[in-house]
């Protein structure tokens, strides 16, 4: 059988190529997404300025819902500062450090503030936490009183210098610098322990909401030994003992206790949420790519084994059952899927890395998180791969396989005359289907019932190719009836051929018009639902200006005093962005769902206005929240009623609803109160001041003159950016995804139309023996290619105008949606171009072949 199969596809290379670059693509684009989603589970950071640390505890900072995967937690959770003394009497313990990170940044001799190095939210430490550095290096002595720092050796001032530092939000201050510290990851201001822990608000005394505790005890165990990379290896058995000792003293308490790789998990928070971010696009982005791959493939194979129909009858007619037709069929597809799975496998870790590489510039991965490059998501390519080849070529030959021989070999040259009623059947529904699921956004204007309508439009698109034989044959029929007595020959040959091969004209138009629905639906839901969201905040945003101090880790004490000060302000307040997970019942099982959330006070009703349909921004102090319309709908928070969350850093709390809102896609679903935020954020400080003026310039350079005496403040207007350089990332990144997915669509469409044309050489040859000339035979083929373009053009564009429609009316109220000019002339432009080209080029290469000699090779 497989050496049947080997000779079958060396007379049939042609067609076998479209299969060939189908499989190669799916392959690459699905192991890209199980790169993804293995790294989101299993990559680690390297432990950076943890790497002398053999021992780290920390606070969980994952949420475990029930049945679900963990939700990371981005803000800092604290450790109890008395759990160092205990962990430090352990036995085995040399050093016991409680790690505090803080905002700190230097100030340069032009009055401007410079970034210490790292985070500007955590780059101040106390001196102790120099002792977790891997392979430190100190010039100088330790800091020892009020007013001494110590930096790192890249950070430019010497050892006998003197800084000005701007330190937890206080005003700057002078400190002699008396060491440099020397490492891979030394950077930032470190202050005596004593003074860090006041700058901090972590002393034992203390009355502020994070007082006496650390964000996390780093161990050592012993000397250990350099493991040839600068990072200090104490011995495993050793650490393994102090480990287990350390897990039993904490037992009970919610703290993991972590040593080896897991470390730089203990870092920085928020790199839980990246890994997190991984496995969620990469299981948004499986179901698409696998659902593309499947259709792609399939439709490739069609062409394949259509154009074997003959060969596979006359081995009907000399005795081959109909399983060894199948599975001939499935074995000589399944010899080109494995030609070209491994360098599409290996395409796909390449362009995993380069994936990433886009979201780390991007800003949403750290640029320090690696891939994880396992053998997992090839295996998973060659499983997935090699399924839908054998299912598709099977059922490519399913109707050849089952007919009598007489009736195989007479259909061989023709296709069936009347289009399967159960396909045609089922692609209208699916159709009606996907117009049924396009009303989503009516009922849903958030980000995830916007991301229903390009699912709605590729479904779609899959009832056309079902049910597109029966369409087209109709379409052709129609036309053939409405033809003058005096029409061109090659337009009557053109017709006369949409109408006797609608099967094999439709597996062409499906793909093109799949392609412009993805493009569509896919581009203008992006653009839509940023537009929406641009709306909501640009109408909802009353200040003119904003405050921000990114150098500084937040803003300064006392910049909304000295702001109100400014003549021509109006009013001014401070804003902060977390995250929360809301827990809450879904047909009576419980649910969670991360979500943004704003820091606000009651004064800011007085710069932002969030359409507040209930209640009131006034009352939104103590544990109080004000919540999205959309929100209280779905899950019953109506003004009054009492929801649970859970706050950045794990902390449980009972908030209740005192206002509900209409701008939910720019402001979020939860907007927190600042009493209720305090003490749960990795720094207390503001992000942001807005502010209303009068409009005047004076104002305006009231607030430029205030920024610039003040260092690390900048000001800057409010006003969406039109260039979209305010857009998220992932619109960048949806957006690199469709080009992505288009190429790899334009790629199996253009090789599946060069086989089905290159299919066609007896078909040309005899009209050129009846009497046709090359230059009508290529008429023929032209109107033949404007046939399917318009066709397709036609098909995608009915296809997408239900989904959009309603995508528009549900987030603009106009039903049409948001995007570029551009978009509709370049998706015509290409689907034009594809189909003109590949049919052209194989059809001059047929008429290059004399007429008997192209019967003979048929």
């Amino acid at each position: 059988m497989l050496h049947l199969a080997l000779r079958m596809a060396a007379h049939r290379i042609t067609a076998l190529l479209a299969v060939a670059c189908a499989v190669l693509g799916g392959a690459a684009l699905i192991t890209t997404t199980g790169v993804l989603a293995e790294s989101g589970l299993r990559s680690q950071l390297p432990p950076g300025r943890l790497g002398g640390a053999d021992v780290v505890v920390a606070a969980d900072q994952e949420f475990h819902p029930s049945g679900d995967l963990p939700v990371a937690l981005p803000e800092r959770a604290t450790v109890p500062g008395r759990l160092v003394e205990r962990l430090a009497a352990l036995p085995g313990v040399t050093d016991a450090v409680g790690d505090i990170g803080f905002p700190a940044a230097l100030v340069d001799g032009r009055g401007q503030a410079v970034p210490a190095g790292g985070d500007p939210r955590t780059a101040g430490h106390g001196w102790s936490s120099t002792k977790l550095l891997a392979d430190a290096r100190v010039t100088g002595r330790a800091p020892s009183g009020a007013h001494e720092v110590a930096v790192g050796a890249g950070a430019g001032p010497a050892v006998g210098e003197t800084v000005e530092v701007v330190a937890n939000g206080r005003p700057a201050a002078s400190y002699r610098v008396t060491a440099l510290v020397g490492a891979p990851d030394a950077d930032g201001v470190y202050f005596a322990d004593a003074t860090a822990a006041g700058l901090a608000g972590r002393d034992a005394g203390g009355a502020g909401p994070r007082a006496g505790t650390v964000d996390l005890v780093g161990l050592r165990v012993d000397e250990g030994a350099g493991d040839g990379a600068g990072e200090r290896v104490a011995g495993s058995g050793a650490v393994e003992r102090v480990a287990d000792a350390v897990r039993a003293e904490v037992a009970g308490t919610g703290l993991k206790v972590v040593t080896g790789a897991d470390r730089g998990d203990a870092v920085a928070p928020g790199v839980g949420s990246a890994r997190s971010l991984l496995i969620l696009l990469a299981g948004s982005l499986g179901g698409i790519v696998l659902l593309i791959t499947g259709f792609v493939v399939a439709g490739a194979l069609g062409v394949t084994i259509a154009g074997q129909r003959r060969d596979l009858a006359l081995m009907r007619a000399v005795g081959a059952t109909p399983q060894q037709i199948r599975r001939l069929a499935a074995a000589q597809s399944t010899v080109v899927a494995a030609v070209a799975l491994l360098p599409g496998v290996a395409a796909g870790y390449l362009l995993a890395g380069r994936f990433r590489e886009l979201l780390a510039d991007r800003g949403v991965l750290p640029a320090e998180l690696p891939l994880t490059v396992g053998p997992l998501p090839a295996l998973a390519t060659l499983l997935l791969v090699a399924a839908a080849v054998q299912l598709s070529a099977r059922c490519a030959a399913w109707r050849t396989s089952r007919m009598p021989a007489t009736e195989a070999v007479a259909e061989s040259r023709s296709e069936p005359r009347t289009p399967s009623r159960t396909r045609t059947g089922a692609g209208l529904l699916l159709m009606l289907g996907a117009c049924a699921l396009s009303a989503v956004p009516l009922l849903s204007r958030t980000a995830l019932g916007a991301s229903v309508t390009s699912i709605a439009g590729i479904l779609a698109a899959i009832g056309l190719a079902m049910a597109g034989p029966a369409l087209v044959r109709g379409a052709g029929e129609a036309a053939v009836r409405r033809l003058r007595p005096g029409v061109a020959a090659p337009t009557w040959l053109a017709l006369a051929n949409v109408r006797a091969y609608a099967l094999r004209l439709s597996g062409v138009v499906g793909p093109l018009a799949m392609g412009v629905v993805f493009v569509l639906t896919y581009t203008l839901t992006q653009t839509t639902v940023l537009a929406a969201t641009s709306d909501d905040t640009r109408t909802g945003t009353l200040a003119q200006y904003e405050l921000t101090a990114p150098a500084l880790g937040g803003l300064p004490d006392g910049t909304l005093t000295a702001v109100r000060e400014v003549p021509g302000v109006r009013a001014a307040a401070a804003a902060r962005a977390t995250t929360v997970v809301w827990e809450y019942e879904e047909l009576g099982e419980p649910a969670a769902e991360s979500a943004p959330a704003t820091i606000l006070g009651p004064d800011a009703r007085d710069v932002v206005d969030l359409g507040v349909t209930d209640g009131g921004l006034d009352r939104l102090t103590g544990a109080t929240v004000a919540v999205s319309a959309e929100a209280a709908r779905t899950r019953g928070a109506g003004l009054g009623e009492r929801i649970r969350l859970v706050l950045g850093d794990g902390a449980r709390v009972d908030a209740r609803v005192v206002a509900v809102y209409d701008r939910g896609l720019g402001f979020g679903p939860v907007v927190l109160s600042r009493e209720l935020a305090a003490g749960h954020t990795t720094t207390g400080l503001d992000q942001r001041a807005l502010v209303r003026t009068d409009g005047t310039s004076a104002a305006q350079a009231g607030l430029s003159a205030l920024a610039a005496d003040r260092p690390g403040l900048a000001v800057a207007g409010t006003a969406p950016d039109a260039a979209g350089a305010d857009a998220p990332p992932e619109v960048w990144i949806n957006l690199a995804l469709v080009v992505v997915l288009l190429g790899y669509l334009l790629l199996s469409i253009a090789n599946k139309l060069v086989a089905a044309t290159a299919q066609r050489r007896t078909e040309i040859a005899a009209l050129r023996l009846v009497g046709t000339t090359p230059r009508q035979i290529l008429a023929m083929m032209r109107r033949e290619a404007a046939v399917v373009a318009a066709a397709a053009l036609a098909a995608g564009l009915a296809l997408s105008a239900v989904p959009l429609a309603l995508l528009g009316q549900g987030f603009l109220g106009r039903p049409w949606p948001a995007g570029p000019a551009w978009l509709l002339p370049a998706v015509a432009a290409t689907v034009v171009a594809t189909a003109y080209l590949t049919v052209e080029l194989p059809t001059r290469h047929a008429l290059r072949t004399p007429p008997a000699d192209g019967l003979r090779a048929a």
